[in-house]
Protein backbone atom coordinates (compact mmCIF):
# COMPACT_ATOMS: atom_id res chain seq x y z
CA UNK A 1 0.00 0.00 0.00
CA UNK A 2 2.50 1.89 0.71
CA UNK A 3 4.63 1.86 -2.23
CA UNK A 4 1.50 2.23 -4.33
CA UNK A 5 0.91 5.87 -2.77
CA UNK A 6 4.63 7.01 -3.38
CA UNK A 7 4.15 6.29 -6.76
CA UNK A 8 0.77 7.35 -7.67
CA UNK A 9 2.37 10.63 -5.73
CA UNK A 10 4.84 10.99 -8.02
CA UNK A 11 2.54 10.45 -10.77
CA UNK A 12 0.10 13.16 -9.37
CA UNK A 13 3.68 15.61 -9.15
CA UNK A 14 3.99 14.78 -13.03
CA UNK A 15 0.80 15.02 -13.70
CA UNK A 16 0.83 18.78 -12.07
CA UNK A 17 3.94 19.65 -13.66
CA UNK A 18 2.43 19.36 -17.19
CA UNK A 19 -0.71 21.25 -16.14
CA UNK A 20 1.07 23.83 -14.68
CA UNK A 21 3.70 24.19 -17.57
CA UNK A 22 0.66 23.85 -20.72
CA UNK A 23 -1.68 26.59 -18.44
CA UNK A 24 1.74 28.56 -18.21
CA UNK A 25 1.98 28.63 -21.88
CA UNK A 26 -1.51 29.04 -22.66
CA UNK A 27 -2.45 32.18 -20.85
CA UNK A 28 1.19 34.18 -21.79
CA UNK A 29 0.91 33.67 -25.52
CA UNK A 30 -2.48 35.49 -25.63
CA UNK A 31 -2.23 38.60 -27.25
CA UNK A 32 -2.13 41.64 -25.18
CA UNK A 33 -0.70 42.83 -22.20
CA UNK A 34 -2.31 43.08 -18.94
CA UNK A 35 -1.09 45.87 -17.46
CA UNK A 36 -1.17 48.14 -20.53
CA UNK A 37 -4.94 47.19 -20.83
CA UNK A 38 -5.08 48.56 -16.84
CA UNK A 39 -2.67 51.40 -16.50
CA UNK A 40 -2.46 53.01 -20.33
CA UNK A 41 -3.49 56.50 -18.11
CA UNK A 42 -0.51 56.05 -16.34
CA UNK A 43 3.16 57.62 -17.35
CA UNK A 44 5.15 54.89 -19.12
CA UNK A 45 7.59 55.27 -16.76
CA UNK A 46 4.89 54.17 -14.07
CA UNK A 47 3.95 50.80 -16.38
CA UNK A 48 7.47 50.02 -16.85
CA UNK A 49 7.92 49.50 -13.06
CA UNK A 50 4.72 47.79 -12.75
CA UNK A 51 5.87 45.29 -15.52
CA UNK A 52 9.33 44.53 -13.54
CA UNK A 53 7.48 44.45 -10.62
CA UNK A 54 5.46 40.81 -12.29
CA UNK A 55 8.64 40.02 -14.08
CA UNK A 56 6.54 40.89 -17.20
CA UNK A 57 9.89 42.28 -18.84
CA UNK A 58 11.43 39.39 -19.09
CA UNK A 59 11.56 36.65 -21.69
CA UNK A 60 9.21 33.70 -21.14
CA UNK A 61 11.41 31.08 -20.46
CA UNK A 62 12.42 33.09 -17.59
CA UNK A 63 9.26 34.13 -16.06
CA UNK A 64 8.50 30.55 -16.76
CA UNK A 65 11.49 29.70 -14.08
CA UNK A 66 10.37 32.17 -11.39
CA UNK A 67 6.73 30.82 -12.03
CA UNK A 68 7.68 26.80 -11.17
CA UNK A 69 9.95 28.03 -8.15
CA UNK A 70 7.49 30.20 -6.49
CA UNK A 71 5.05 27.19 -6.89
CA UNK A 72 7.50 24.76 -5.72
CA UNK A 73 7.89 27.27 -2.80
CA UNK A 74 3.83 27.19 -1.68
CA UNK A 75 3.77 30.68 -3.45
CA UNK A 76 1.27 31.12 -6.09
CA UNK A 77 1.95 34.67 -6.79
CA UNK A 78 0.18 38.05 -6.57
CA UNK A 79 -3.03 39.12 -8.12
CA UNK A 80 -1.90 41.65 -11.30
CA UNK A 81 -5.44 43.44 -11.27
CA UNK A 82 -5.10 43.75 -7.29
CA UNK A 83 -2.02 44.43 -6.13
CA UNK A 84 -1.32 43.03 -2.71
CA UNK A 85 -3.65 39.76 -2.84
CA UNK A 86 -2.24 37.16 -3.23
CA UNK A 87 -3.86 34.00 -4.41
CA UNK A 88 -2.81 32.19 -1.57
CA UNK A 89 -5.32 34.72 0.68
CA UNK A 90 -8.02 34.26 -2.20
CA UNK A 91 -7.77 30.28 -2.04
CA UNK A 92 -7.82 31.08 2.04
CA UNK A 93 -10.89 33.27 1.80
CA UNK A 94 -13.31 31.84 -1.50
CA UNK A 95 -12.35 27.98 -1.15
CA UNK A 96 -14.45 27.92 2.50
CA UNK A 97 -18.15 29.00 0.22
CA UNK A 98 -17.16 26.93 -2.93
CA UNK A 99 -16.11 23.71 -0.69
CA UNK A 100 -19.28 24.06 1.22
CA UNK A 101 -21.80 24.50 -1.48
CA UNK A 102 -19.18 21.09 -3.49
CA UNK A 103 -19.87 19.22 -0.21
CA UNK A 104 -23.48 19.82 0.52
CA UNK A 105 -24.21 18.83 -3.56
CA UNK A 106 -22.44 15.80 -3.45
CA UNK A 107 -24.13 14.56 0.00
CA UNK A 108 -27.74 15.41 -1.22
CA UNK A 109 -26.80 13.69 -4.37
CA UNK A 110 -25.55 10.61 -2.49
CA UNK A 111 -28.24 10.55 -0.01
CA UNK A 112 -31.08 10.50 -2.90
CA UNK A 113 -29.50 9.07 -5.68
CA UNK A 114 -28.09 5.70 -4.30
CA UNK A 115 -31.69 4.77 -2.76
CA UNK A 116 -33.38 5.28 -5.51
CA UNK A 117 -30.92 3.43 -7.46
CA UNK A 118 -31.20 0.46 -5.19
CA UNK A 119 -35.29 0.63 -4.98
CA UNK A 120 -35.67 0.77 -9.15
CA UNK A 121 -33.17 -2.16 -8.87
CA UNK A 122 -35.28 -4.23 -7.01
CA UNK A 123 -38.62 -2.99 -8.56
CA UNK A 124 -37.15 -3.70 -12.09
CA UNK A 125 -39.51 -3.33 -15.14
CA UNK A 126 -42.24 -1.86 -12.53
CA UNK A 127 -43.12 1.79 -12.35
CA UNK A 128 -40.86 2.49 -9.42
CA UNK A 129 -38.29 1.85 -11.75
CA UNK A 130 -39.70 3.59 -14.96
CA UNK A 131 -39.92 6.47 -12.77
CA UNK A 132 -36.57 6.78 -11.66
CA UNK A 133 -35.32 6.52 -14.90
CA UNK A 134 -37.02 9.31 -16.01
CA UNK A 135 -35.78 11.42 -13.07
CA UNK A 136 -32.15 10.30 -14.17
CA UNK A 137 -32.61 11.36 -17.65
CA UNK A 138 -34.18 14.45 -16.70
CA UNK A 139 -31.02 14.98 -13.82
CA UNK A 140 -28.40 14.51 -16.80
CA UNK A 141 -30.01 16.11 -19.58
CA UNK A 142 -30.84 19.85 -17.75
CA UNK A 143 -27.69 21.40 -16.98
CA UNK A 144 -26.89 22.85 -13.76
CA UNK A 145 -27.03 26.39 -14.73
CA UNK A 146 -30.53 25.89 -16.52
CA UNK A 147 -31.68 24.56 -13.33
CA UNK A 148 -30.15 27.83 -11.36
CA UNK A 149 -32.47 29.98 -13.83
CA UNK A 150 -35.42 28.23 -13.23
CA UNK A 151 -35.13 28.22 -9.63
CA UNK A 152 -34.34 31.74 -9.41
CA UNK A 153 -37.29 32.30 -11.66
CA UNK A 154 -40.10 30.12 -9.93
CA UNK A 155 -38.36 29.57 -6.17
CA UNK A 156 -36.07 32.18 -5.44
CA UNK A 157 -37.42 34.66 -2.88
CA UNK A 158 -40.14 32.08 -1.74
CA UNK A 159 -40.34 29.89 1.45
CA UNK A 160 -37.45 32.48 2.42
CA UNK A 161 -35.11 31.49 -0.21
CA UNK A 162 -32.90 34.00 -1.18
CA UNK A 163 -31.29 34.32 -4.73
CA UNK A 164 -28.22 36.34 -3.63
CA UNK A 165 -26.78 38.34 -0.61
CA UNK A 166 -24.12 35.39 0.36
CA UNK A 167 -21.08 37.92 1.75
CA UNK A 168 -17.65 37.27 2.12
CA UNK A 169 -18.64 37.53 5.69
CA UNK A 170 -20.63 34.55 5.76
CA UNK A 171 -18.34 31.87 7.45
CA UNK A 172 -18.06 27.90 6.87
CA UNK A 173 -21.50 27.14 9.08
CA UNK A 174 -23.66 29.64 8.52
CA UNK A 175 -25.87 31.44 5.79
CA UNK A 176 -27.56 27.89 5.09
CA UNK A 177 -30.31 29.49 3.15
CA UNK A 178 -28.35 31.24 0.72
CA UNK A 179 -26.87 27.61 -0.32
CA UNK A 180 -30.09 26.06 -1.00
CA UNK A 181 -30.74 26.73 -4.05
CA UNK A 182 -27.54 26.78 -5.83
CA UNK A 183 -26.85 23.57 -3.63
CA UNK A 184 -29.90 21.65 -5.27
CA UNK A 185 -28.89 23.34 -9.04
CA UNK A 186 -25.76 21.52 -8.31
CA UNK A 187 -27.18 18.01 -6.89
CA UNK A 188 -29.72 17.36 -9.52
CA UNK A 189 -27.42 15.90 -12.07
CA UNK A 190 -25.51 13.72 -9.42
CA UNK A 191 -28.43 12.59 -8.07
CA UNK A 192 -29.48 10.88 -11.46
CA UNK A 193 -25.82 9.76 -12.08
CA UNK A 194 -26.21 8.04 -8.70
CA UNK A 195 -28.65 6.58 -9.46
CA UNK A 196 -28.26 5.45 -13.01
CA UNK A 197 -24.88 3.67 -11.56
CA UNK A 198 -26.27 2.38 -8.66
CA UNK A 199 -28.86 0.76 -10.43
CA UNK A 200 -26.78 -0.72 -13.05
CA UNK A 201 -24.59 -2.19 -10.37
CA UNK A 202 -27.39 -3.88 -8.34
CA UNK A 203 -28.42 -5.67 -11.01
CA UNK A 204 -25.48 -7.08 -11.92
CA UNK A 205 -24.51 -7.94 -8.44
CA UNK A 206 -27.75 -9.72 -7.90
CA UNK A 207 -27.00 -12.18 -10.97
CA UNK A 208 -23.48 -12.98 -9.67
CA UNK A 209 -23.53 -16.99 -7.99
CA UNK A 210 -22.19 -15.70 -4.73
CA UNK A 211 -25.87 -14.13 -4.35
CA UNK A 212 -27.68 -17.11 -5.66
CA UNK A 213 -25.40 -19.46 -3.02
CA UNK A 214 -26.13 -17.04 0.03
CA UNK A 215 -29.88 -17.25 -1.13
CA UNK A 216 -29.88 -21.11 -1.28
CA UNK A 217 -28.53 -21.23 2.48
CA UNK A 218 -31.20 -18.85 3.43
CA UNK A 219 -29.20 -16.04 4.96
CA UNK A 220 -31.47 -13.35 6.12
CA UNK A 221 -32.79 -10.69 3.72
CA UNK A 222 -31.35 -7.94 5.69
CA UNK A 223 -27.54 -9.23 5.42
CA UNK A 224 -28.37 -10.77 1.86
CA UNK A 225 -28.98 -6.90 0.80
CA UNK A 226 -26.62 -4.82 2.82
CA UNK A 227 -23.40 -7.28 2.87
CA UNK A 228 -23.82 -9.44 -0.25
CA UNK A 229 -25.41 -7.17 -2.64
CA UNK A 230 -24.89 -3.39 -1.87
CA UNK A 231 -21.81 -3.50 -0.70
CA UNK A 232 -19.92 -4.98 -3.60
CA UNK A 233 -22.09 -2.76 -5.88
CA UNK A 234 -20.84 0.46 -4.08
CA UNK A 235 -17.68 -0.05 -5.77
CA UNK A 236 -18.54 1.42 -9.15
CA UNK A 237 -20.33 4.68 -7.41
CA UNK A 238 -16.80 5.12 -5.86
CA UNK A 239 -15.20 5.03 -9.16
CA UNK A 240 -17.10 8.45 -9.98
CA UNK A 241 -17.33 9.65 -6.53
CA UNK A 242 -13.87 11.04 -6.05
CA UNK A 243 -13.96 12.76 -9.60
CA UNK A 244 -17.33 14.39 -8.68
CA UNK A 245 -16.50 15.52 -5.43
CA UNK A 246 -13.51 17.44 -7.15
CA UNK A 247 -15.46 18.75 -9.95
CA UNK A 248 -18.21 19.83 -7.95
CA UNK A 249 -15.80 21.72 -5.45
CA UNK A 250 -14.17 23.26 -8.04
CA UNK A 251 -16.51 23.61 -11.15
CA UNK A 252 -19.67 25.58 -10.25
CA UNK A 253 -18.16 28.45 -12.08
CA UNK A 254 -21.41 29.44 -13.52
CA UNK A 255 -23.65 28.61 -10.47
CA UNK A 256 -21.84 30.86 -8.46
CA UNK A 257 -21.49 33.70 -10.71
CA UNK A 258 -25.74 33.06 -11.20
CA UNK A 259 -25.97 33.18 -7.32
CA UNK A 260 -23.52 35.86 -6.36
CA UNK A 261 -21.41 32.77 -4.06
CA UNK A 262 -18.10 34.09 -3.03
CA UNK A 263 -16.13 31.16 -3.78
CA UNK A 264 -13.50 30.02 -6.15
CA UNK A 265 -15.38 29.76 -9.29
CA UNK A 266 -16.53 33.48 -9.16
CA UNK A 267 -13.05 34.49 -8.53
CA UNK A 268 -11.71 32.48 -11.67
CA UNK A 269 -14.55 34.29 -14.17
CA UNK A 270 -13.26 37.99 -12.36
CA UNK A 271 -9.81 37.29 -13.09
CA UNK A 272 -10.30 36.22 -16.83
CA UNK A 273 -11.95 39.05 -17.17
CA UNK A 274 -9.76 41.44 -16.08
CA UNK A 275 -6.72 39.25 -17.53
CA UNK A 276 -4.91 38.49 -14.34
CA UNK A 277 -2.96 36.00 -15.37
CA UNK A 278 -1.45 35.06 -12.07
CA UNK A 279 -4.87 34.05 -10.81
CA UNK A 280 -5.82 32.50 -13.32
CA UNK A 281 -2.66 30.26 -13.40
CA UNK A 282 -2.61 29.28 -9.70
CA UNK A 283 -6.14 28.84 -9.65
CA UNK A 284 -5.84 26.32 -12.67
CA UNK A 285 -3.08 24.62 -10.62
CA UNK A 286 -4.72 24.56 -7.55
CA UNK A 287 -8.48 22.53 -9.19
CA UNK A 288 -6.00 20.47 -11.12
CA UNK A 289 -4.65 19.12 -7.65
CA UNK A 290 -7.90 18.71 -6.23
CA UNK A 291 -9.05 16.82 -9.23
CA UNK A 292 -5.87 14.46 -9.47
CA UNK A 293 -5.80 14.23 -5.47
CA UNK A 294 -9.29 12.42 -5.39
CA UNK A 295 -8.08 9.91 -8.12
CA UNK A 296 -5.78 8.92 -5.47
CA UNK A 297 -8.26 8.65 -2.75
CA UNK A 298 -10.35 6.99 -4.53
CA UNK A 299 -8.05 4.21 -5.25
CA UNK A 300 -7.05 3.70 -1.37
CA UNK A 301 -10.88 3.36 -0.36
CA UNK A 302 -11.39 0.44 -2.92
CA UNK A 303 -9.54 -1.55 -0.64
CA UNK A 304 -10.86 -0.45 2.05
CA UNK A 305 -14.17 -1.65 0.53
CA UNK A 306 -13.27 -4.50 -0.95
CA UNK A 307 -9.80 -6.43 0.40
CA UNK A 308 -9.98 -8.24 -2.69
CA UNK A 309 -9.10 -5.55 -4.73
CA UNK A 310 -5.07 -5.56 -5.08
CA UNK A 311 -3.22 -1.71 -5.85
CA UNK A 312 0.43 -3.26 -6.44
CA UNK A 313 1.33 -6.14 -9.36
CA UNK A 314 1.59 -9.39 -7.85
CA UNK A 315 4.64 -11.19 -9.58
CA UNK A 316 3.62 -14.31 -11.31
CA UNK A 317 6.12 -17.16 -11.29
Amino acid sequence: MGKYIMKRIGYMFITLFIIATVTFMLVNFIPGDPIGAKAKALPESVQQNIRKKYKLDEPIYVRYGYYLYDLVRGDLGESIHYPGRSVNTIIKDQFPASFKLGIQAVLLGLIIGLPLGIIAAFHRSTWVDYTVMFIAIIGISIPSFVLAVLLQLYVGGKFGLPIAGWTGKTHMFSGFKYTVLPTLSLALPGIASNARFMRTAVLDVINQDYVLMAKSKGVPKFTLVWKHIIKNAMIPVVTILGPRIASIITGTIVVEQLFAVPGLGRELVNAIGNRDYTVVMSLTVFFSFLYVLSLLIVDIIYVLIDPRIKLEATNKK
